[in-house]
């Protein structure tokens, strides 16, 4: 199977220019890597299959959303990935949030220079509140636990948005232990790439606490 249909396999309708796009990105991604440390060495040999590919799949669980945030971008998985395939879509746009200088100066360049649809903020996670619009999607992959993962992006999932989290092997444990603080809505969507792995869509977030305090305070 050729990458073109690699990508549509996973992702949906993509057209031959988002490819050589993906492609302009992967192979900026490789030169930077030699100066900076965007991804583990050990991954680089995989970087289309595990990385691009594995971000890449998001586009068709929510194929006509068009206000995502990435949090925690790192090297761009998955919101440069994203982004590239979000300039098919009008009206699109993402902002990613990524507070390593580095890592934020790559992804402005590379996404810049591909007319990507994305905004890049140099910031921690949690001062990134009132930056920008609310989302309708909000992404994460390899970021933190699901728990604290919740807690970082419980701004925007209990004003409405969804939640979109690449998860490992160990998604089950994590959903169990999140369980205990959080009450939320939950659809496993079976990786595309990794059949063990998940990608945990998440909706519905609210603080156990927070209700526990509300229906005390009603009786």
């Amino acid at each position: 199977m050729g990458r073109l249909e690699q990508i549509r396999d996973v992702s949906g309708t993509v057209s031959r220019e988002t490819l050589n796009k993906l492609e302009l990105f992967e192979a900026e991604f490789r030169r930077w890597s030699t100066r900076i440390n965007l991804a583990a060495p050990s991954t680089l040999e995989s970087l289309w299959e595990r990385h691009i590919l594995d971000s890449a799949q998001l586009a068709a669980l929510k194929p006509q959303a068009l206000r995502w945030l990435d949090l925690g971008s790192g090297g761009g998985f998955p919101g440069a990935v994203m982004a590239i395939l979000l300039a098919e879509r009008d009206c699109a746009i993402i902002d990613l949030v990524e507070s390593n200088n580095k890592k934020a100066a790559f992804l402005r360049t590379i996404l810049g220079s591909l007319n990507a649809p994305a905004t890049v903020h140099i910031c921690r996670i949690e001062d990134a509140t009132g930056r920008m619009d609310t989302p309708e999607i909000v992404t994460a992959r390899a970021l933190a636990p699901l728990s604290r993962l919740l807690e970082l992006a419980a701004p925007w999932l209990e004003a409405g948005a969804v939640g979109l989290f690449h998860k490992g092997r160990d998604y089950a444990a994590e959903i169990a232990e999140s369980r205990d603080a959080w009450r939320f809505d939950l659809v496993e969507h079976r990786s595309k790439i990794d059949p063990a792995s998940r990608v945990l869509e998440i909706s519905g977030l609210a603080r156990r606490q927070a209700e526990a305090n509300a229906n005390e305070s009603a009786r």
